[in-house]
């Protein structure tokens, strides 16, 4: 209950903070909506009608009040539109990159830390880690624009931009998904690496591997079934706090491959002062950065039966 109460109190933090943000921001919403060189009555009438006239604290709760009711209001700009359903078109595009990047983070992160440690200080492990080292720290517009020039426009073996769904073409969509998902994952594969790496070579000193060793177990074997589940407890908590990381990646990449998701949304929403889009989608993203993260807490459960015991 206490767990459930302390998210509550996060969200709202989060969602008043944007808010308090945004009414900072430089811009009227009601020149927004009805453009330029309107009589200054019909401004001030617009204001008032808005509720932007309203104390801060007076506008918060009407706003989360409709937010309880699951409105979201709508759109400054046209096309007009209630923010919800302009979000139900973004969230499926982000949820995909995102899932994607941490998918192919994971698939190619979790082999190399093994190889790594088995092969601690060797050639292999001072190779990966010089790589890794190396991407962490290249920001993820400069990986996904070398990536264009490369893969793009060199070798022609991606579309540069645009987006296509799923429904309309499973090739289609993996060859637009593919780039932008990799331009995220690379960075978050080289942090995955070298923490499971680390975990994984001071597990493989342990006195239970060695007497594995010692039994003749191959090292294969050894390295999944004894060494990889107990190594991973600091690699699902570092997974958790990088959501937020690649939440953020997520609006540079979209926007830079014109990705219709969350993040270009965002960008586009607040470069043309629709705040109500605004104040959406980055209510939505701290919800699923606080769930993610509450999932990640449950499943330390499972990685480390002592943490059940402890919190019972």
């Amino acid at each position: 209950m206490l767990r459930i109460l302390e998210l509550i109190a996060v969200l709202l933090l989060v969602s008043f903070g944007v808010f308090a943000l945004l009414s900072l921001v430089p811009g009227d919403p009601a020149v927004a909506v009805l453009g330029e060189g309107r009589p200054p009555e019909e401004y001030a009438a617009l204001r008032d009608q808005m509720g932007l006239n309203d104390p801060l604290f007076t506008r918060y709760f009407d706003w989360l009040g409709g937010v309880l009711r699951g409105d979201l209001g709508d759109s400054l700009v046209p096309p007009i539109m209630p923010v919800w359903d302009r979000l139900l078109d973004a969230i499926p595009v982000s949820f995909q990159l995102a899932g994607t990047a941490l998918v192919l983070a994971l698939v190619i992160s979790i082999p190399l830390a093994m190889w790594s440690a088995y092969n601690e200080g060797g050639r292999i492990d001072r190779v990966i880690g010089a790589a890794t080292f190396g991407l962490l720290s290249l920001p993820s517009f400069l990986v996904g624009l070398v990536l264009i020039a490369v893969l793009v426009n060199s070798l022609g073996w991606f579309p540069r931009t645009g987006w296509v769904r799923p429904s309309e073409s499973l090739s289609g969509n993996i060859s637009h998904l593919l780039l932008p998902a990799l331009t995220i994952a690379l960075m978050e594969l080289a942090m995955y690496t070298r923490i499971l790496r680390n975990d994984l070579v001071t597990t493989l000193h342990e006195d239970y591997i060695l007497a594995a060793r010692a039994k003749g177990m191959p090292p294969l074997r050894i390295m999944f079934s004894d060494a990889l589940r107990p190594s991973s407890f600091s690699l699902v908590t570092v997974i958790g706090i990088s959501l937020g990381r690649m939440i953020g990646s997520t609006v540079i990449v979209e926007y830079l491959f014109s990705l219709p998701g969350m993040g270009r949304l965002i960008i586009e929403s607040a470069s043309t002062g629709n705040y109500p889009m605004v104040q959406g989608a980055v209510l939505l993203i701290a919800i699923i950065y606080v769930l993610s993260n509450a999932l990640i807490d449950l499943s330390y459960g499972y990685l480390d039966p002592r943490t059940r015991r402890a919190r019972a």
